[in-house]
């Protein structure tokens, strides 16, 4: 019988180790950290009587490309128990708006533009298959950045959306 300490079976684990951490590394550099967001509040919509209620959370974030732009999302988040444990899946009702906190500076990149947009921001709302991101365009005639909010699913997203601007200039 083999004792847990045995030193065999630790060798064996931490010889797998440098492995293990090279590959934790390459999965973070070929996907960056999402944008974290800030709770600035909540306002219930549908009570439970033993779980989390039903409800609509304000978040903020920073664009992370362009200094002096923060966006304000208010989504709905499905309660109850199978939301109080993270299993739920949330409705796709979004809104989003933009404003100037500072001095805008847009770089090179982003006053170049994608036509598809660029994504700016991602949460997921739901165990696996659903999130809701938000996407930038550059409008360069007008000199605007365009966010909308929208939500996907890996095999059919939503055609709810919501969208703001922001004057560059």
């Amino acid at each position: 019988m083999r004792k847990l300490g045995h030193p065999h079976h630790r060798r064996r684990s931490f010889s797998r180790l440098p492995g293990a951490l090279l590959l934790a590394l390459l999965l973070c550099a070929a996907f960056p950290a999402p944008v974290a967001s800030e709770v600035i509040g909540t306002v219930d919509t549908v009570f439970h009587m033993f779980s989390r209620d039903d409800d609509i959370v304000v978040e903020a974030f920073d664009d992370p490309d362009v200094s002096g732009v923060t966006c304000y999302l208010s989504r709905a988040r499905k309660g109850g128990v199978k939301g109080m444990i993270g299993v739920a899946e949330d409705p796709s009702d979004a809104s989003i708006m933009c404003i100037a906190t500072g001095d805008i500076s847009v770089p090179e990149r982003v006053s170049s533009g994608k036509a598809d947009g660029e994504k700016v921001f991602k949460k997921s709302t739901s165990l696996v298959f659903k999130s809701m991101q938000v996407v930038r365009f550059y409008d360069k005639k007008r000199d605007v950045l365009v966010y909308m909010v929208y939500s996907d699913r890996v095999v059919e997203g939503s055609p709810k959306n919501s969208i703001t601007c922001v004057r560059v200039k």
